[in-house]
């Protein structure tokens, strides 16, 4: 017999019966489907049931549900296209959504550990926790159930595959975006690493012209990486036309009365001339002995004179 269900279980149960629109009779399999094995782990002896039985039948059910609609839509399709649309359809980050968009990180029974490690968000436990959910949806309802609970989610990437985008992964989705409308590339970082080495979950956000336009959790960077991508393809197909293009800068004419720019001065290199040779010196020739002056001529005959008369 399973266990009573507590008060703020019964409340739990609820308001997840509220969010998938279903009366989700079994409330002890409802209660499963949002408990997470490290609850169980706290919780030993008291009865308690994790939520990967569930998340197993989920999966084949969801698996069905999409395989039916891609058989029907895509006749022409061979196995191997098939195959790899529903992995497409069905990925953890598509099914991490699905349960973000019914708040279910709220709702999970999570351990202490688990708790401190931001496990209400990581992609990888929202995604197990879907999954659980579709179960309980079946085994409450059947496939019109999920059918009802699933449907919505799922258009875009219906209306996506149809047009022959949904095998291409987001990470290539939004670098034709960035490039076609912004002409600018996307770049990815870590923000953070969570868990032991043998198993870590890496949270990486991806920014466009310095905005933050997502963030993906994933047991291996790329993973990360895609999550990332696929929100930032989500918030840039939601945005206003006006808000995509970058307009280009409009060029500036002159205006009619405006002066001429003056023309750019062209500085010419001075080349120094080669000094002009010296010239040569001529040789001088011996000077002529000058001839005595008539001064000194006179002086010499009056002394003559004065001797002859003595």
């Amino acid at each position: 017999m399973a266990p009573e269900l507590s008060v703020e279980d019964r409340e739990r149960v609820a308001r997840l019966a509220e969010r998938v629109r279903a009366p989700l009779a079994d409330r002890a399999t409802a209660l499963v489907a949002v408990t997470h094995k490290s609850w169980v782990n706290e919780h030993r002896g008291e009865g308690a049931e994790d939520n990967e039985r569930l998340e197993f039948l989920g999966d084949a059910v969801i698996d069905l549900l999409v395989s039916e609609y891609l058989m029907s839509h895509f006749p022409l399709a061979r196995e191997g296209d098939l195959s790899k649309l529903r992995a497409a359809v069905v990925d953890e980050p598509g099914l991490a959504a699905m349960g973000r968009a019914l708040q279910l990180g709220e709702l999970l029974r999570l351990g202490r550990g688990e708790e401190l490690t931001g496990g209400r968000e990581k992609a990888s436990v929202v995604a197990d926790a879907m999954e659980a959910v579709i179960a309980a949806v079946f085994l409450d309802g059947g496939l019109a159930a999920v059918h009802r609970l699933i449907d919505p989610f799922l258009e875009e990437v219906y209306a996506r595959a149809a047009s022959g985008t949904l095998d291409r992964d987001f990470k290539t989705q939004l670098q034709e975006q960035a490039q076609a409308r912004f002409r600018s590339s996307p770049r990815y970082r870590v923000v953070a690493e969570v868990g032991p080495d043998h198993s870590k979950t890496f949270e990486i956000e991806v920014e466009l012209r310095g905005e933050v336009l997502g963030r993906g959790a994933g047991r291996s960077k790329k993973d990360a990486e895609q999550g990332a991508a696929r929100v930032a393809v989500e918030a840039l197909a939601a945005r206003p036309p006006e808000t995509e293009a970058v307009a280009p800068a409009p060029e500036v004419e002159p205006a009619p009365d405006a002066e001429p720019a003056p023309e750019p001065v062209v500085e010419v290199p001075v080349v120094e001339e080669p000094p002009a040779p010296k010239p040569k010196r001529r040789a001088t020739k011996p000077a002529k002995p000058r001839p005595a002056s008539d001064s000194a001529a006179g002086k010499t005959r009056k002394t003559r004179k004065a001797k002859a008369r003595r």
